[in-house]
């Protein structure tokens, strides 16, 4: 029995929705860069931040770039509480608490998209709140009902849904969607939180690698850096807030030395595992000449990613039946090497809910640098265009698919 299971179940009929006074204006997506259009400013934020910063802030409510969220509280005792959608807002927590102190907190990345109806659609999430209940079942958080926080979540968006209505040539925004669930109950002691928040935010956003959208990214492997994301019988698998501060100093490093991500590779045998945040898939041509598609195995090292879930599937349903092979397998640093050499390596690309498909120029590798492309990929590569293709078409609802849920279906209040 999970924490919280013999408790007050998580009821989306009760929901109780407190609208902003002050609607913000949507930005254009060319505008747009992932994670930096998120000021938030309602009228309950401008008050606390006057408080804090005095009659001559320099900012207004119309700075505004996302207006309501999602609040959910949790304790022990009689379980999960109504839920609310509110202004957007600060959120108080006790200075002992174990989500500061103690890293108790999990989150998920999902996107609310617009089909050519105008209808928001979200992109496999019950995906993301399975895993999501799986990462906060690892950290001793309270685990909730996926239907019922979903019928919440398609409320939030039907509220904001207009900053899905945004479109400059052919670009099209997306809103960007954070659950998070943290542990609030005060005291100094590590154990199991008694009282916890689910909230969910969300942001309007653009390319997540704005330049290197169709040119490539380059990684650098962190056996450079001595530094390691995860490990076995860890949490590299689950999507927790701890994960995630160790990688920034390597990041910082990796960019200073020309590279735009991480490269995490076990130090033992220097066996790929992820790229940054996002998943990994190369293209090799095998000695038989068959193209093969491989990604690093599940194995408990890396984030089941959604999209990377996505693209095996789609690859299993439109490759296979051209010839292709799809593997879940170890590859290893010395192995790119060795096929970059031998002309194999046909291409790389990474998968993720915020890059969806971003293809890999290059990986410094030590003193080696391994060409992740073909000479006839000058860019995107076939595979990772096809698929950036056939993924954003189901997520825009140009292909309609099991994938994509409108939000109206759930019953989002609008």
């Amino acid at each position: 029995m999970t924490v919280g299971s013999y408790r007050r179940r998580l009821d989306a009929s009760k929901l109780v929705v407190t609208r902003s006074k002050v609607l913000s204006e949507a930005h254009n997506p060319t505008d747009l860069k992932f994670g930096k259009h998120f000021t938030g400013m309602s009228p309950q934020y401008l008050d606390f931040l006057l408080f804090l910063s005095g009659p001559n802030l320099s900012i207004t409510a119309n700075a505004t770039d996302i207006d309501h969220m999602l609040l959910i509280k949790w304790n022990l005792n009689s379980g999960w509480c109504d839920p609310e959608i509110v202004p957007y807002q600060p959120i108080a927590l006790d200075p002992s608490c174990g989500s500061l102190n103690y890293a108790i907190s999990c989150f998920e990345g999902m996107k609310a998209y617009l089909s050519p109806q105008n209808a928001p659609l979200l992109f496999r999430p019950l995906d993301n709140l399975r895993r999501m209940n799986s990462s906060a079942e690892r950290i001793a958080l309270p685990t909730f009902d996926v239907n019922e926080l979903l019928k919440c979540i398609a409320s939030l968006v039907e509220l904001d849904k207009r900053f899905l209505n945004v479109k400059r040539g052919t670009k099209r925004g997306s809103l960007y969607l954070r659950p998070n669930l943290i542990g609030t109950s005060p005291g100094l002691g590590v154990g199991p939180p008694t009282s916890a928040l689910l909230y969910v935010i969300a942001s309007p956003v653009g390319e997540y690698f704005s330049s290197a959208s169709t040119a490539g990214i380059s990684l650098l492997a962190s056996s450079n850096l001595g530094a390691t994301r995860s490990w076995y019988g860890g949490a590299g698998n689950r999507k927790i807030a701890a994960n995630y501060a160790p990688t920034i100093m390597p990041q910082l490093q990796a960019e200073r030395l020309g590279c735009q991500q991480v490269l995490w590779v076990m130090e033992r045998d220097c066996r790929i595992t992820e790229a940054g945040t996002t998943n990994l898939f190369v293209v090799l041509r095998g000695e038989d000449e068959r193209s093969v598609l491989i990604t690093p195995p599940v194995d408990g090292m890396i984030l089941p990613g959604i999209i990377r879930d996505s693209v095996l599937s789609l690859a299993r349903e439109r490759l296979e039946g051209r010839g292709w092979e799809v593997v879940e397998r170890i590859i290893t640093m010395a192995e790119l090497r060795d096929a970059a050499k031998d002309e194999r390596l046909i291409e790389m690309f990474c998968t993720g809910t915020a890059a969806v498909v971003v293809p890999v120029k290059e990986i410094v590798w030590g003193e080696c640098v391994v060409s992740c492309r073909g000479e006839e990929n000058s860019g995107m590569g076939e595979i990772a265009g096809l698929m950036k293709s056939w993924i954003e078409k189901r997520q825009y609802g140009q292909e309609r698919h099991e994938w994509s849920v409108e939000t109206v279906s759930l019953g989002g209040v609008n």
